[in-house]
């Protein structure tokens, strides 16, 4: 259960600023430990990497709640918090946590990225609607990294709520247009839809609409439960449909549905990406390290004026992507396969 909003800033940001003072304390000690188990562990310096890792995830946790501490300071202690100017500056500490971020995971977990298709920028000046694949680690990190620093875009993102159990994720987005949701069913499912449509509003020409319609990161136990939900409530040619999906999980079309009605005048962009959906755990990481893997994403973007208007006609729109989205996805771990990656 998520801690009230008073606790979380008063006792979790807090208690992370000082974990982090005292292990910067100990880093000498904790790096000759480090090294010296990395000589006998299998991987090549893996405990190295991940407390290099490690440290420099907390030590930009704890210098942006100081900032986004100042910034509500500067902003008359909150008054003027959701100004242009002041949205403007926690934009530039988002850009600053996830390009450090992306360095780092270059050079440490030796990660490529490769893109193929028109970037964004090929659609500069219009509002864009993101519909993203979602599976293995960081791959909302990824793709918030390259509208925020490759395309110059302010994205507005639909998160889990759990994510709020991070300090700097909880503050600096609960300030700008964002919402955590909890993908609950029932009520909570009508207010979920009910976010994502005021998220969706008054769009401007450098916002860009987040959203992964298959709700969590994609696993074969995930995608057979999908199935058989589907089933159980009746809805059998949407199950026969995720049946034919091999490597993503079936779209859930309230939401997607629920921005375009809202934002129609924005062009939509998919998202693919594929290289390390097979890490689903911390183990998985663990034994990857260090990861020497190449992550390609591929964009297509759809003008609003190509998108079907009607609901019925949307959903089948929107499963005919995932379709095209799946079969980009095999054909490339096909390649990686014979490639020996």
């Amino acid at each position: 259960m998520l801690p009230p909003v008073i606790a979380r800033r008063l006792l979790l940001a807090p208690a992370l600023v000082v974990l982090t003072v005292l292990l910067l304390t100990s880093l000498p000690v904790l790096l000759l430990a480090a090294v010296a188990l990395s000589t006998v562990l299998p991987g090549r310096w893996r405990l190295l990497r991940m407390l290099w890792m490690t440290m420099l995830y907390l030590l930009l946790e704890s210098v942006g709640l100081v900032v986004l501490f100042v910034l509500w300071v500067a902003s008359g202690f909150g008054w003027k918090i959701r100004s242009p100017r002041f949205q403007l500056a926690h934009y530039r500490l988002v850009r600053f946590y996830l390009q450090v971020l992306y360095w780092e995971c270059e050079r440490v977990l030796h990660i490529r990225v490769t893109v193929e298709g028109p970037p964004p920028t090929s659609y500069d000046g219009k509002p864009l609607l993101i519909l993203s694949r979602h599976a293995g680690p960081g791959d909302s990190f990824l793709v918030v990294h390259a509208l925020v620093n490759w395309y110059a875009r302010e994205p507005r993102i639909v998160l889990k709520d759990t994510l709020q159990w991070d300090p700097a994720i909880d503050v600096v987005l609960n300030r700008l247009p964002n919402r955590f949701i909890r993908p609950d069913p029932g009520i909570a499912a009508d207010q979920v839809l009910r976010h994502i449509g005021e998220l969706s509003r008054n769009l401007d020409e450098n916002d860009a609409l987040v959203i992964f319609p298959e709700g969590s990161n994609f696993t074969e136990h995930r995608r057979k439960r999908a199935i058989e939900r589907l089933r159980r409530r009746g809805r059998i040619d949407d199950a026969e449909k995720a049946e034919q999906l091999r490597h993503m999980m079936a779209p859930k079309p309230g939401g997607v549905l629920a921005a375009l009605t809202e934002a129609d005048d924005a062009d939509v962009v998919f998202v693919a990406h594929t290289g390390v959906e097979h890490m689903t755990t911390v183990l998985d990481v663990w034994r990857e390290l260090p990861m020497d893997r190449e992550i390609q994403m591929r964009w297509w973007i759809v003008p609003a004026a190509d998108v079907p208007a009607g609901a019925n006609e949307r959903v089948d729109w929107l499963f005919q992507w995932w379709r095209r989205i799946d079969e980009w996805v095999h054909q490339h771990q096909a390649e990686q396969v014979a490639r020996g990656a």
